[in-house]
C-alpha cells in the first residue's frame, strides 16, 4: 500500500504531498491544474521513461517520493534487498529524479539502482490503468493477459511449465533446421580443416621456432664474418697469431711487474697493482672464450643453412595459409582440431535434435491442450462474473463473451486466440470489443473485469486515471460503488472529473492551481467537511458556492456513505 507520495518541481506541481493510504482515495481538481502529473508521478516511481520537458520551468531537477507499507518477509522485500537497499519497520521508500539533462536516478530502499528494478517491484505493487488501457483492451493480447489473470494459480504453473518446455523446443528445431540446411557447406569446411590439421601436424610447429631458425640462419650467414673478427681479437688479447705486436695480456703483465718491483716503497700502489692482476685475470677469461668461440664455430655450415632455410620456407607456407603469425598457425590447429570434432558428430547431433525436438513437440502439444482447458473453464466463469458485474454498472442487458478459439501456430502463450464479445441487449450480435464498444462502455468492462479478477489475482493498489471517462448519472454511480467494493480487498487511487464517483471516496484529495501571471503553481490539500461538499459542488455544476449544488453534493455524499456501508 501506498502510504503517501512526494512530488517537487513536476510540470505545474511545485511542490506537493499526497496523503494516501488505505481505502478508496479521490484526486479532483480543475483542468490544467496538474491530475496528470500527479498519474505521471506514479508512473516514474513505477519504472516508466522519464522526460526532462516534465520538469517545471525554471528547476534543475524534478523529484518523486513514494513510500509504501510492505511485507517485511515477502517477494518485494526479498527483492529489494537483492538490489542492495533496506526497509524501515515495513516502510519502502522508492525515489526517482530527473534532471534538466535528461538523466535519471532511482533509488531503492535508500540504495541507488537501475529504474528496471523499479518495474519489477512496481509490478508486483500496482496495477494501472489509464484511457490508454482501454484502447489496450481491445487487442487479443490485453485480452488474453486479462482472461490469464482470472485464471489464477492453476493456469500460471501450466503456463510456467509451458515456456520452458516450447522456448527449449524451438532453438532445438532452430539449431536442427541450420545443421540440415548446412550440411553441404559444414561437410566441406570438415575436409578443409582435415587438411588443414595434417598439414600443420605434419610440419609439428613449435611456438617461438621460427624466431630461433632465423637467429640461427643469421649465424651462419655470416659465418666467415665472425670467425675473422674472432680470431683477430684473439690476436689482440693473447697474441697467440702473432710473433711481432704486444699483445695485451702481456702489456698487462709487463705493467704488472713494473710497479710490483716498486711498489713498497709507497702502499698506494698496492691496489693498482691488485687492479692490474685483476685484469689480467679477466683478460685471460676472454681469450679462453674466444678460443672455444673460434673452435665452435661450424665450419660445414652450408649443408646446415640450406636445411635451415627449407624449414624456414616450410613454415613460411603454413603462416602464409593459416595464419598471420606461427603462433596463430598453431592456435589454428588447436581450434581446428575441435571444430572438426564438433563437425564429425554433426550426424550424430542431428540424430539426437531429431528425438529432442520430437519429445518436446509432444510435450508442448500436451501442455498447450491442459492450457487450453484451463482457460477455457475459466472463460465461462469470467463471462458470468463479468456480466453481473455489468448489470450493476448499469449495463443490465449487456453480457460479455469470452471465445477461447484454435490458432494455426504455437506460440509464446500457447495455441488460443481469446476473444472478449460484448452483446449491448439481448438480440444483438455480439461484437468484438475493439469494434463494438464505445469508451464509456470499455471504460465499465475494464473496470468489471479488474473488480472481477481482484478476487483470484490480488494487487495491493489500484490505480485509475479517468476509468469514468465518457460516463455520467446512474451509470457513474455505480461505477464509484465499484470502486468502493474493490477498495475494501486493496488500496484504490482514481484521478476523476465526476462527483458522483469521488463521493464514494474515503480519502479526497483536491490538487489546486494558483495563478499569479507568471508561473503556474499546483498544491495538493485533503478534503473533509465543508471543504469537501464545495469541492463536489464545483464537480457536479461547477459552482462551488451554488446552494443547490452544495445540497446535491450533500445528498450524493450521504448517498454513497449509505451504498458503501
Amino acid at each position: 500500500m501506498i502510504e503517501e507520495i512526494l512530488i517537487r518541481n513536476l510540470g505545474v506541481i511545485g511542490e506537493a504531498r499526497l496523503p494516501l493510504g488505505p481505502g478508496f482515495t479521490a484526486i479532483t481538481g480543475e483542468t490544467g491544474a496538474g491530475k496528470t502529473m500527479v498519474v505521471t508521478a506514479l508512473g516514474l516511481l513505477l519504472g516508466e521513461r522519464s522526460d526532462a520537458a516534465a520538469i517545471r520551468s525554471g528547476s534543475a531537477q524534478a523529484v518523486v517520493e513514494g513510500h509504501w507499507l510492505i511485507a517485511d518477509d515477502g517477494a518485494v522485500a526479498e527483492r529489494v534487498r537483492d538490489a542492495g537497499g533496506d526497509l524501515d519497520e515495513g516502510e519502502l521508500i522508492i525515489g526517482r529524479s530527473i534532471s534538466a539533462e535528461g538523466r535519471s536516478r532511482a533509488t531503492v530502499g535508500g540504495r541507488t539502482t537501475p529504474v528496471s528494478v523499479l518495474g519489477e517491484i512496481g509490478e508486483q505493487l500496482v496495477v494501472v490503468h489509464g484511457q490508454s488501457d482501454q484502447i489496450r483492451l481491445r487487442s487479443s493480447t490485453a485480452q488474453r493477459e486479462a482472461l490469464d489473470r482470472f485464471a489464477g494459480a492453476e493456469l500460471s504453473a501450466i503456463v510456467g511449465t509451458y515456456h520452458d518446455v516450447f522456448r527449449r523446443w524451438q532453438a532445438n528445431q532452430g539449431e536442427l533446421d541450420v545443421l540440415v540446411a548446412e550440411s553441404d557447406r559444414r561437410a566441406r569446411e570438415a575436409e578443409d580443416l582435415r587438411l588443414a590439421t595434417a598439414e600443420i601436424e605434419a610440419a609439428a610447429p613449435q611456438r617461438g621456432e621460427d624466431v630461433e631458425l632465423g637467429e640461427r640462419v643469421d649465424r651462419l650467414t655470416n659465418l666467415e664474418d665472425l670467425r675473422l673478427a674472432s680470431a683477430q681479437a684473439l690476436d689482440l688479447v693473447s697474441g697467440q697469431n702473432s710473433d711481432e705486436a704486444a699483445d695485451i695480456l702481456s702489456l698487462l703483465d709487463t705493467a704488472k711487474r713494473q710497479l710490483e718491483r716498486v711498489s713498497a716503497h709507497d702502499h698506494e700502489l698496492t691496489p693498482i697493482v691488485a687492479a692490474l692482476d685483476a685484469a689480467e685475470i679477466a683478460v685471460s677469461e676472454i681469450s679462453s672464450q674466444l678460443s672455444s668461440y673460434l673452435g665452435g664455430l661450424d665450419s660445414d655450415g652450408g649443408r646446415e643453412l640450406e636445411a635451415l632455410q627449407e624449414r624456414r620456407a616450410e613454415l613460411s607456407a603454413l603462416v602464409r595459409k593459416y595464419g598471420s603469425s606461427l603462433d596463430e598457425v598453431i592456435d589454428y590447429l588447436d581450434s581446428g582440431s575441435g571444430r572438426l570434432l564438433e563437425l564429425d558428430n554433426d550426424s550424430d547431433r542431428i540424430e539426437a535434435l531429431v528425438d529432442e525436438v520430437a519429445a518436446d513437440e509432444s510435450l508442448v502439444v500436451e501442455l498447450a491442450q491442459r492450457i487450453t482447458a484451463v482457460r477455457t473453464a475459466a472463460a465461462a466463469r469470467l463471462a458470468d462474473r463479468v456480466t453481473a458485474e455489468l448489470a450493476a454498472l448499469a449495463m443490465p442487458n449487456a453480457r460479455l463473451t469470452v471465445e477461447v478459439e484454435d490458432r494455426t501456430e504455437y506460440s509464446m502463450s500457447g495455441k488460443d486466440q481469446v476473444s472478449l464479445l460484448l452483446q449491448p441487449h439481448p438480440g444483438a450480435e455480439p461484437r468484438a470489443l475493439g469494434r463494438g464498444a464505445s469508451g464509456g462502455e470499455l471504460s465499465r468492462v475494464m473496470l468489471a473485469i479488474e473488480v472481477v479478477i481482484a478476487g483470484n489475482d490480488p494487487v495491493p493498489t489500484f490505480i485509475f486515471d479517468e476509468v469514468d471517462a465518457g460516463v455520467g448519472g446512474a451509470a457513474a454511480i455505480e461505477i464509484g460503488r465499484r470502486l468502493a467494493q474493490l477498495s475494501q480487498d486493496a488500496q484504490v487511487i482514481v484521478v476523476t472529473h465526476l462527483a458522483q464517483v469521488a463521493a464514494f471516496a474515503t480519502n479526497h484529495l483536491r490538487v489546486l492551481k494558483d495563478n499569479d501571471g507568471a508561473v503556474t503553481a499546483s498544491s495538493v490539500e485533503q478534503l473533509d467537511g465543508d471543504e469537501r461538499i464545495a469541492e463536489m459542488a464545483r464537480l457536479l455544476s461547477g459552482l462551488p458556492d451554488s446552494e443547490n449544488a452544495l445540497a446535491h453534493a450533500r445528498e450524493l455524499i450521504e448517498t454513497a456513505r449509505v451504498q458503501r456501508a
